[in-house]
């Protein structure tokens, strides 16, 4: 691979690292949001914590790596025409950098599928899109958060009536322990689901341009995409962090412990299967599922209307980002 760096697959490749890095600083807020809320875990800790298990969770699984290397496109369609991963790579890093100064917690995952769907459309056209299997990731990616509200839903009443018997305080004090092996799934499970997708995307770009014939993906990626995910959670992304630990509803050491639960099950069921999913919304909704189990008033649903339009508009308009910018820059370049 020693003309790697003369191709702009080595362009891709560092576009996809500074993408890993926005989707580290931005979606931080899913692994310690519940933990910082009830004082679970400091701060530091809990970012430090966030770090080792991201980065161990990324060089587990390569099943969704796969998926977004061949489900969207054949990489076939893109040999020798990789420079067309360039702008999805640049709306999905913009993306994610705009809903992050808003404070609003935003799907990677639905930006990169976006924008990787508007960009082939652009340029090769409709008929290039595998759109048996990109239904199945628009699946997995619409019904994941609703599957995480209700989870939390019940197992947060589950939890209500098998210790109605202790008082809240009793319950609060050894959740508030549990609370800080929680993060540790819930990190894990961010770090195997998340840092795949960069490295689909760069898997996508080699097979394309015929440096490797699989799509497994090399070990030197994998290492590479883990430290760089590790990197970004560490500067932890704190405008989410507040909108998702403060703004959706009141969290205590209990539900902030199943709301941990519930996303890692989640997350996990969907990365075995190999579906990438929104870990910012499946958290984010897990968080309103235990909220919604105390009463329809506990949860601040004007927030929660607002992370529901993110996450329904992500898509369509990163989908035309997608195919406007590739347009774009095309033209100029």
């Amino acid at each position: 691979m020693s003309d790697l760096f003369l191709t702009p697959v080595f362009l891709v490749i560092l576009m996809s690292l500074v993408f890993d890095f926005t989707n580290g600083f931005h979606d931080t807020a899913n692994v310690v949001a519940a933990s910082l809320a009830t004082k679970a875990l400091k701060p530091r800790f809990a970012i430090l914590l966030a770090v080792t298990m991201n980065f161990l969770g990324a060089l587990v699984f390569n099943k969704i790596a796969q998926t977004i290397a061949s489900s969207i496109v054949n990489p076939q369609l893109l040999q020798n025409n990789t420079r067309i991963i360039i702008p999805v790579l640049f709306t999905a890093i913009a993306w994610n950098l705009i809903t992050w100064f808003f404070g609003l917690p935003s799907s990677s995952a639905h930006a990169l599928v976006g924008a990787l769907t508007g960009a082939v459309i652009a340029t090769i056209g409709p008929a290039a899109i595998n759109y048996k299997d990109i239904t199945v990731i628009l699946k997995s990616l619409f019904f994941s958060p609703l599957i995480a509200f209700l989870t939390g839903f019940f197992l947060m009443i589950f939890c209500r009536v098998i210790l109605f018997y202790l008082k809240p305080k009793e319950v609060n004090k050894y959740f508030f322990w549990f609370q800080r092996f929680s993060v540790i799934g819930q990190a894990f499970a961010h770090g195997a689901n998340d840092a795949q997708k960069t490295m689909g995307i760069i898997v996508l770009a080699l097979v394309a341009e015929g440096y490797q014939q699989t799509l497994q993906t090399p070990w030197e990626v994998r290492i590479v995409v883990a430290v760089v995910l590790a990197l970004g959670t560490a500067t932890g992304g704190w405008k989410i962090i507040n909108t998702v630990s403060k703004k959706i509803t009141r969290i205590e050491p209990a539900s902030g412990f199943i709301a941990d639960f519930s996303s890692a099950l989640v997350i996990s069921g969907a990365t075995f299967l190999g579906l990438p999913v929104s870990t910012t919304h499946i958290t984010s909704m897990s968080i309103a599922g235990t909220g919604t189990s105390k009463g329809f008033t506990a949860v601040n649903w004007y927030t929660v209307l607002k992370l529901i339009l993110v996450w329904s508009t992500t898509l369509p308009v990163t989908v035309f980002l997608g195919a406007i910018t590739t347009k774009l820059i095309f033209f100029i370049f």
